[in-house]
């Protein structure tokens, strides 16, 4: 919001230095991004008077203007601008001025013909193509017939007054308004306001309530009112008009809607002005869009409208307007119109911010009513501008308004004690001090024994509650004044909770196996967000996502870390191994939100050891990720692991895969990424893991004691047995560890064989079984007999021959 000093002194009388009000306004209200003149850095434009423009007789496009500048003799200018004429007075810089971009303008000679200067246009003194009227945006701007000649131009084009630019954050809608800002200096201060008020002059020989019928929806408006202003004529707004819109950053475009622009800034009230005689049977409908409606907005662009979404505007014909964002092309006001229908109301704000963000239609009117319009100053506003209008088009406003919908504006009326106010703030204030400052601000006070009632008036929406009482009075009392005091309590030392330790313990762990921590979006695509899902879900998609390719939350880790894999290998990092730890979002159909899951997973491709002159290069390869799942859960004490062979992970490789079980729990999956899946990401042989991190957090885990190591001597065995091709190495593992005897210590698969010598249908495991007592030496007797009591019952167990 550009604030204009001099448009402020119309409010109240501020006698203050502009770079001290704008750091008075940060310090109590909200930021201020700059302060700032438009005729900062220029120097030397004055006023000049074209007394004679000749075509230059070298030239097709320029032309040897002779300008009074003040000086006694014309001088010479030459100009090549299209809409140059002689008899205006116009903007020149003399040799020496400075410029937009800190041109400096010399006296120059071209082809032939000497230039004592330049005769300019609005941009190049500075001016935002996005101010300039549209009548000169494309040459020199003429200055008003009253200019003084060679005085300077900045006077007459508002370039001396100061500019407050203001970030007004969401819960200061009120600042998003002149008057409010003056309300909001005026506490400040302590001034008193001077408002003018409208007095509208009626035409009572016809009433708006025989011209125009309207019906309103109270839910999508509940306010909606309307005047009606006929016999206008349609043309440039006065120039004291136009430099208030451009300093505030909105192009003048003509008399009538300028004037709504100018309600806009000055009362925060959004207007939308019709042309009364293109509106179908004479008559308006607010409701929402029907199915299969199109509108063509003033930026004449077609749009569909969302059935039972987007809030309209209907005549008889269909929509007219998109309520609160942009008006239609067909009933746009233009040099033709004679009649103008004008419309004030407040809508809902939330289908607003999703119309405006649907369409992306983002605008001054959008931004206003998604954050709070005065419901006090509706009627007001529209009066102002119906009056406005009136005089400035020369036409009459017919009697009337006309009331669809109004919702009475109620004050809020809060309670709040002198204790409490000093008890959060850490003062001393008075009574009289507190009712002064709400009275300052413009509340209804009535005080009785240190207990307030506070009366907020309607163009203060933001207050409901007591606290937002203190933060008022902490503003206005002054931030710098309120005591420093350090926190007094019982100080209690902090510690990291199990899960916290778990989590944290967890990244240690796979960043000590040689895997780095990635953090991938929470939001990616529906089709991406429900693979490698590890339990049935709802997908949970934003209503106004900000791209196509996040509009899902995510239900998995690997989805986001197979992207960060591919971004790695389409820039030539083969070997890539990373990690993430994060949340998940489960939801159920009868679940409103998502259940939020603590999960952990891993990616994994290209080379675990590089070769060089002596080690051999070892790809990735599932028995690598399978030892870190192993190593992982091992450090967090999981007991009962075990590793099935997989099935229903569409994503996974079908025979490369392996469910992950703790004490007969579903925990996660390993194995490699199915050959399509790295097809559609462009990326070679992929393995990963991802495991339920909650469910390994809540599990009974055992912790990990460290145990000193034993001074007695191992004894080791080892076996082959033949069993069936389908028996799983783990289960029998599993097994050997189970039943083995009290000393086992260490059970380890060092061979595997199929061929020459083993039955067909069969294969052949090796392994070497440590045993080892921790108070005594074994003896071959007792180590002999664990060892054939589990050789036995192996051979019963799992039908294995001894080899």
């Amino acid at each position: 919001m550009k604030i204009s000093t001099k448009w402020l002194q119309d409010y109240l009388n501020l006698s203050v230095d502009p770079q001290q009000l704008a750091e008075k306004i940060e310090r109590t209200a909200v930021e201020v991004d700059q302060t700032y003149h438009l005729s900062d850095g220029l120097k030397g434009l004055v006023v000049g008077y074209v007394n004679e423009a000749k075509p230059h007789p070298d030239s097709d496009h320029l032309n040897i203007c002779q300008v009074d500048v003040g000086k006694g003799e014309p001088v010479q200018i030459l100009c090549g601008a299209p809409n140059l004429q002689a008899k205006k007075k116009v903007i020149v810089a003399l040799p020496g001025a400075r410029i937009a971009n800190n041109v400096k303008i010399k006296r120059a000679k071209m082809r032939g013909e000497v230039s004592e200067g330049m005769i300019c246009s609005l941009q190049e003194i500075g001016f935002s193509d996005s101010v300039v009227p549209k009548e000169f945006a494309n040459g020199i701007y003429f200055l008003p017939d009253d200019a003084q000649i060679g005085s300077s131009i900045f006077p007459y084009l508002g370039m001396d007054e100061t500019i407050i630019d203001l970030d007004v954050t969401p819960n200061r809608a009120d600042m998003l308004s002149m008057r409010g800002t003056a309300y909001e200096l005026a506490a400040i201060y302590d001034k008193q306001l001077h408002f003018k008020h409208p007095h509208v002059k009626e035409d009572p020989t016809t009433s708006i309530n025989d011209l125009l019928k309207v019906e309103v929806d109270q839910k999508l408006a509940p306010t909606y009112l309307m005047r009606v202003i006929k016999g206008l004529t349609i043309k440039s707004s006065p120039l004291w008009l136009q430099k208030r819109l451009w300093n505030a950053g909105v192009r003048p475009i003509n008399n009538v809607v300028d004037v709504t622009n100018y309600i806009l800034l000055d009362y925060g009230q959004p207007l939308h002005s019709f042309d009364f005689d293109q509106l179908a049977g004479n008559q308006l409908k607010v409701r929402l869009a029907k199915e299969g409606e199109q509108l063509e907005t003033l930026d004449e662009q077609q749009r569909k409208l969302r059935a039972g979404r987007d809030i309209v505007i209907a005549d008889a014909q269909g929509p007219v307007a998109l309520a609160g964002t942009m008006g239609g092309l067909r009933t746009g006001v233009t040099d033709q119109t004679t009649t103008v229908a004008l419309e004030a109301a407040v809508f809902d704000p939330s289908r607003v911010r999703q119309t405006a963000r649907r369409h992306n239609l983002h605008s001054e009117a959008s931004m206003r009513f998604e954050r709070g319009i005065n419901p006090a100053t509706v009627a007001e506003a529209l009066d102002a501008a119906a009056e406005m209008i009136a005089e400035l088009g020369d036409g009459q406003v017919v009697a009337k308004q006309l009331v669809a919908a109004q919702k009475p504006a109620q004050a809020v009326k809060v309670m709040i004690t002198l204790q409490k106010i000093n008890a959060v703030l850490g003062t001393q204030l008075a009574a009289d001090t507190v009712t002064n400052i709400f009275q300052r601000l413009g509340f209804e006070v009535t005080e009785e024994q240190g207990k307030y009632s506070i009366t907020v008036p309607p163009r203060r929406w933001d207050i409901g509650i007591p606290a937002d009482l203190i933060e008022e009075i902490a503003r206005i009392y002054g931030y710098d004044n309120l005591p420093a005091t350090l926190p007094n309590g019982e100080l209690t030392p902090g510690h990291y909770t199990k899960q916290q330790k778990i989590i944290r313990q967890v990244r240690q762990l796979l960043e000590t196996a040689g895997l780095d921590q990635a953090i991938s979006y929470g939001l990616t695509t529906t089709t991406k967000a429900g693979r490698f899902m590890m339990e049935p879900s709802e997908a949970t998609e934003l209503s106004f996502p900000m791209s196509s390719d996040r509009t899902t939350i995510r239900m998995n880790l690997l989805s986001g870390l197979l992207d960060d894999v591919a971004y790695n290998v389409a820039r030539k990092v083969k070997n890539v191994d990373l990690y993430e730890e994060g949340r998940v979002f489960y939801r159920q159909p009868e679940q409103e939100r998502p259940r939020e899951v603590e999960h952990v997973a891993a990616a994994m491709t290209g080379e675990t050891i590089s070769g060089s002159w002596h080690d051999q290069v070892r790809p990735v390869d599932f028995f690598v990720i399978k030892g870190i799942v192993e190593f992982l859960l091992a450090r967090l004490g999981a007991t009962n692991v075990r590793f099935e062979k997989a099935n229903g992970h569409e994503e996974m490789h079908p025979g490369r895969t392996a469910d992950i079980y703790i004490q007969d729990e579903f925990v996660g999956f390993v194995g490699e990424v199915h050959p399509t899946i790295c097809a559609e990401y462009h990326i070679d042989r992929t393995y990963v893991f991802e495991l339920d991190l909650q469910k390994i957090i809540d599990l009974p885990n055992q912790t990990e004691v460290f145990q000193p190591v034993s001074k007695y001597p191992a004894i080791k065995r080892d076996i082959a047995l033949a069993v069936d091709q389908a028996t799983e190495n783990s289960k029998i593992i599993n097994y050997l560890y189970a039943h083995g005897g009290s000393y086992l210590v260490d059970v380890h698969l060092f061979d595997v064989y199929q061929g020459k010598g083993v039955l067909p249908g069969k294969k052949s495991l090796a392994y070497e079984l440590t045993y080892q007592a921790t108070d005594t030496t074994l003896s071959d007797e007792v180590v002999n007999a664990d060892f054939n009591h589990v050789v036995d019952r192996l051979q019963s167990e799992f039908n294995a021959i001894i080899r």
